[in-house]
């Protein structure tokens, strides 16, 4: 099978890269960042340079690609986080331009180029849902993702749409968090699990393949939290 993962040269795009490999599946790896290229070929990823928010550019590269099988779409931004009333309306406007339109973007231009008998994977996050204050923006634009995956299943069938939804995963994201903050932060999050830690890259990477492999599974939003969401249960 060949996939196609838009943000798979960092974080849970790579690792998903990685064990779609190790799986014994072809992978093309779109990013803008081409200094992450060189961990994404390491995997045995071939890597394209794609800026995932350009319509012409993402219809241009689906084009070029080719027929494939999976496509999946890590895009993201970190913008939109705050509390309300001091929210910048701008830095939301942000976090859409970074994540949801990226993401539905290229769901739609890669449309032509898709099996028909393939999917789609949405990644998402628990803000959705985890009604923490100060997450609103992030809540808006990830539920805003959620909201269609449904309605896609059912009005692209038989392609199949799903989503996989992120707790708190260790990954590039949180870089713009000092090393000790984040240290800190890491470890009082993982207190609140079900689990007892907080994600790995890898984590998401196993769900995804799940909903990528599995053809009797469509519709469906995947929380993979580590039971995050259950602290307050």
């Amino acid at each position: 099978m060949k996939y196609v993962i838009v943000g798979g040269t960092s974080g849970i795009g790579l690792a998903t890269a990685e064990l779609a490999i190790k799986s014994g599946h072809t992978v093309i790896a779109a990013g803008r960042d081409s200094s992450k290229f060189s961990v994404a070929t390491s995997v045995g990823a071939a890597v394209a340079q794609l800026d995932a928010s350009d319509q012409k550019a993402c219809y241009g590269f689906f084009s070029e690609v080719g027929a494939f099988d999976h496509l999946v779409l890590c895009a993201s931004g970190s913008a939109g986080a705050g509390a309300f009333r001091e929210l910048d309306i701008g830095e939301l406007r942000k976090g859409f331009e970074g994540k949801f339109w990226p993401q539905v973007i290229c769901a739609k231009a890669a449309l032509g180029s898709l099996s028909t008998d393939g999917s789609i994977t949405f990644v998402s996050a628990i803000s959705s849902r985890a009604l923490q204050p100060g997450t609103s923006g992030l809540a808006a634009i990830n539920a805003a993702i959620e909201a269609m995956v449904p309605i896609l299943a059912s009005e692209l069938r038989p392609l199949r749409v799903n989503a996989v939804v992120p707790g708190v995963v260790d990954t590039p994201w949180w870089s713009r968090v000092p090393d000790e903050v984040r240290k800190e932060m890491f470890e009082q999050l993982a207190r609140q699990t079900a689990v007892g830690r907080i994600g790995k890259p890898e984590d998401l990477a196993a769900a995804i393949m799940l909903l990528t492999t599995n053809t009797f599974i469509t519709g469906t939003i995947l929380d993979c939290d580590g039971g995050w969401k259950l602290k307050n249960a």
